[in-house]
Formats: structure tokens, C-alpha cells, sequence
């Protein structure tokens, strides 16, 4: 598994994908949708999966001594770890933007505790839809991306939208009771990425086993 990732690392991941990973950092600008870091941890894997059907990697890694469910867990093992990352990547910045701009984010959502929380369903839905898709037959990136991001599209519309309403309000603060009651957003989005990942493995690898390559 671990040798896998790590070709995926060293061989399969497009440059862009380390780029859009680090876009995490976007949160520190002012005025800024912040939901588009994560349309960006959803594009990074959609130009990495298309630059390997251009390289034959899906059917260079299945000449390899490896089960073909073993090439579905370091895909989806690939995806995720960008996504943890990105993530990772953000935090340090949107804890240094609460003391630089504390006027919040006029643009949508700030990036606080819920932020994280829908950010973990966006990425599911992506994930979900997109790699379980494409493991249908192991090249078809471009109607598999189609297919899921226009879900997790509309997912970080609503959240930035849903914020200017009053009754939605809470869920812009930064505030300590407010990052508070915001928790079991986090908490919602951690359980649902969490069965998502183990999910989109199951039925990836159930029809994966089925592509004859």
C-alpha cells in the first residue's frame, strides 16, 4: 500500500496537484470565497487522474504484482492525503487571520469551525461521485468530473451563501460560543468523510475488478 502511495506520489501526481494542495494557504486573503480552496482540492485530483489516463499509468500499475484493488486504494489513498493536507495547510493561516483581519469576510463564509465542517462534505460528495465513477472503467475522467463537481459546486454555493442570512449568521462567527455551537458541523463532517473514504474504496474496487484492462 504504502510503496503504491508512493509511486502515485513520485510518478502519478501531476505538479498541479501539489499546487492546488497548497492553495490551502488562500484563506489569509481578504474579501476572498474561501469555498474555492476547496473546488481547488477537487480539481488538483481531476488533472491528476487526466494526466494519468494520458500516461497509461492506470495500466502501467495494473502490470505491476499488485491486486487491482490495491491501484483503487492508492488512488483514493492519493486524493485524500491532498485533501488532509490542504486542509492542514490552511489552519495555520486561518488562525493568523483572526488577528490581521478582524473585520471578517464580507465575500462568505470565514474560516471557522463549520467552514472545515461543510469543507469535509464537499470533499465526500466529490469524492464519492468522481472516484467511483471513474473505476467504472479506469479512463474516464472528464464525464466522471463533470458528474461530481457540480454537486460540490453547488455545496459551496450554499455555503457561502446561506451566511448573509441572519438566521444563518452563526455560522460566520468567530466567536468562541459561536465556534462552539458550530462543533457538530465539524463533528457531521469528520463522521461523513470518514464513511465516505471507506465507501468510495468498497464500490470503486467492487467495479474496478469488473474493467478488463
Amino acid at each position: 500500500m504504502f510503496d503504491l502511495l508512493y509511486k502515485e506520489l513520485r510518478l502519478a501526481a501531476h505538479p498541479n496537484l501539489f499546487v492546488f494542495t497548497l492553495l490551502g494557504v488562500l484563506v489569509i486573503v481578504p474579501a476572498y470565497p474561501y469555498g474555492m480552496v476547496f473546488l481547488f482540492g477537487c480539481l488538483g485530483p481531476f488533472i491528476t487522474f487526466m494526466y494519468g489516463r494520458e500516461t497509461n499509468d492506470i495500466y502501467y500499475t495494473a502490470l505491476l504484482p499488485v491486486k487491482k484493488r490495491a491501484i483503487v486504494k492508492s488512488k483514493v489513498a492519493l486524493v485524500v492525503l491532498s485533501q488532509l493536507v490542504q486542509l492542514s495547510v490552511s489552519l495555520p493561516f486561518a488562525v493568523l487571520r483572526l488577528g490581521l483581519i478582524p473585520d471578517g469576510n464580507p465575500a462568505g463564509i470565514e474560516a471557522n469551525v463549520a467552514y472545515y465542517g461543510f469543507g469535509l462534505m464537499i470533499y465526500t460528495v466529490f469524492n464519492v461521485i468522481f472516484l467511483t465513477h471513474f473505476f467504472k472503467s479506469g479512463y474516464n475522467v472528464g464525464w466522471s468530473f463533470l458528474y461530481a463537481i457540480i454537486p460540490a459546486t453547488l455545496g459551496v454555493l450554499i455555503m457561502e451563501i446561506v451566511v448573509h442570512f441572519p438566521q444563518f449568521a452563526w455560522l460566520d462567527s468567530v466567536e468562541s460560543a459561536m465556534l462552539l455551537r458550530q462543533l457538530p458541523i465539524l463533528l457531521t463532517g469528520l463522521i461523513v468523510y470518514i464513511l465516505g473514504i471507506i465507501a468510495t474504496y468498497r464500490i470503486s474496487a467492487k467495479r474496478f475488478d469488473q474493467v478488463d484492462l
